[in-house]
Order: C-alpha cells, then sequence, then structure tokens
C-alpha cells in the first residue's frame, strides 16, 4: 500500500519521501513503482517523461527524522495498533505542529491513534484501496477530534490526486471492510465446514454475483494476516460473536500461510 501512495503523489507533482524500515523494502517499493508507472506509459495514461519526473520526485530514506521536512504525512504500516501507536507518538514529536497526520488504516479508530498526539484535531484516516494506482475510492474517516478544516483540505488533496473521497465517521472497520470482512470470513467458514472448495465459493461470487474477484482470492490478495487483524478488530471494537474470525484463517495464518505474498493461501502461487 505505502508503494502505491507514493505512486500517486508522485504522479500528481507531489514532492514525497518515502520512509521504511530496511532499504531492501525501500528498493522493492521504487521497483513496484516503477513496473506500475511502465503499465501507464504502456497504456498511454503518461508519457515516458511523465514517468521520469514522478521517480524523481520520490527521496527514500531509513531515518523518520526525515520527515521534518513533510508538509503532510500517510502512515501505511501494518495493520496492528501497537505499531502504529508508536509511529503517530515519534510523528508527532518529528512534525511540525500545523502539519496533518493521516492513517491509512482499514479498521483501527483514527479518534484513538489521536489522543496519541498533540495534535488530535489533525488526525484524520485516508483509507486507500488496493491497487492504489488504480482505485478510485479513498474512505475519508473522521475521528471525533478531527477539525473541519482538516477533513476539507484531505479530501481537497484526495481530488487532486485524482480520487473519489468519500466521508466516514470513525468506527471498527469504517464501512469497507466492516461490511467486506465479514463476507471473505464468512467464505473461509463455508470451506472450513465443507460447504464448497475455495474455488467453487470463489465461482459463485464471480458467476452468479458479478465480483470481479471471489473472496477467497480476494483475501489471498490482501493478505490473510490482514484479514485477521481486522477481524479482530472489528470483534473486539463491536463486541457481537458474529465478527469472530474463522478458525481455519486462524490456522493458517499460524501456518504462515498468508495469501499471494506468501505463496500459499487458499490457493497456491
Amino acid at each position: 500500500m505505502g508503494n502505491g501512495i507514493a505512486h500517486v503523489f508522485a504522479r500528481s507533482g507531489f514532492e514525497v519521501i518515502l520512509c521504511d524500515l530496511e532499504q531492501r523494502f525501500l528498493d522493492r517499493a521504487l521497483e513496484t513503482i516503477g513496473k506500475n508507472l511502465d503499465r501507464e506509459v504502456g497504456k498511454n495514461k503518461i508519457t515516458p517523461n511523465d514517468k521520469s519526473a514522478a521517480l524523481h520526485r520520490i527521496k527514500s530514506v531509513l531515518q523518520r527524522r526525515e520527515l521534518a521536512h513533510c508538509d503532510f504525512v500517510v502512515e501505511a504500516a501494518t495493520e496492528k495498533f501497537e505499531i502504529k501507536a508508536e509511529i503517530f507518538r515519534d510523528l508527532d514529536k518529528i512534525c511540525r505542529p500545523e502539519v496533518i497526520l493521516s492513517s491509512n488504516t482499514s479498521s483501527i479508530s483514527i479518534t484513538r491513534l489521536g489522543t496519541l498526539t498533540a495534535r488530535p484535531e489533525k488526525m484524520i484516516g485516508m483509507h486507500f484501496f488496493n491497487p492504489v494506482p488504480v482505485m478510485k475510492l479513498v474512505e475519508i474517516i473522521r475521528s471525533m477530534a478531527t477539525s473541519a478544516e482538516t477533513f476539507t483540505t484531505v479530501r481537497e488533496l484526495a481530488l487532486k490526486l485524482e480520487k473519489t473521497p468519500v466521508e466516514v465517521n470513525d468506527a471498527p472497520g469504517f464501512v469497507s471492510n466492516r461490511v467486506l470482512m465479514p463476507l471473505l470470513n464468512e467464505a473461509m467458514f463455508a470451506v472450513m465446514e465443507g460447504v464448497a472448495t475455495p474455488q467453487a465459493v470463489d465461482d459463485v461470487f464471480k458467476l452468479g454475483m458479478a465480483h470481479p474477484m471471489g473472496p477467497l482470492a480476494l483475501a489471498d490478495f490482501i493478505g490473510l494476516d490482514v484479514c485477521l487483524d481486522i477481524m479482530r478488530v472489528l470483534q473486539d471494537g463491536l463486541g457481537d460473536p458474529k465478527y469472530r474470525p474463522c478458525p481455519l484463517l486462524i490456522k493458517m495464518v499460524d501456518a504462515g500461510w498468508l495469501g499471494k505474498k506468501s505463496g500459499r493461501g487458499f490457493y497456491t502461487y
């Protein structure tokens, strides 16, 4: 998600500082951005010069202190509250007081993250969808403290990125994952209980409901560990047993079968 977000900002003319934990992650991100820009050149969406200019706008760094120069921040770390909490406490110290801090979280409370900073009114959710260069939607999540000025700024920024912003209030899973993840979870129960094979479940949704991708293939694409994290956020935040993660999902994550990124999930890659 991080490389996709960097891609759309750079392609839209913004100078980008891309920060990660290890150089190999940055190298892989820049390689992916280059390949995705090549696809856009091949489809005549941008020119080769546009690609070159976009890549030159991205500076990769390993030290968060480099983010002190940023005018806007998007966090796209893994979907675990403790990790995001540590990042935002640090960003609050590093970034100028007027800088908006946004999270690409797909389920975690923006209000809760905002309380970790001295600028809760400048904390907001900016939930992009994968693949970021292609998908138009951005969920803009307002916390209980997010100011109208912050919301307006982020909404206008999303439009400059040629995205479609949709306003959502802060609640576990927001709209997208509160609806989507239980669907994926129930599809996993159907497999676990022997109702149908993964391929059969996916075929039902592709052929009968015109979904471009079946729920289990989509879960593999998202990452089964991410799906599990989101289901646990829903279960803890809403307190309803209908959000209980499928035991098969838990076993697969424990086995390291995380979907496409690990080479094995409900399908083998």
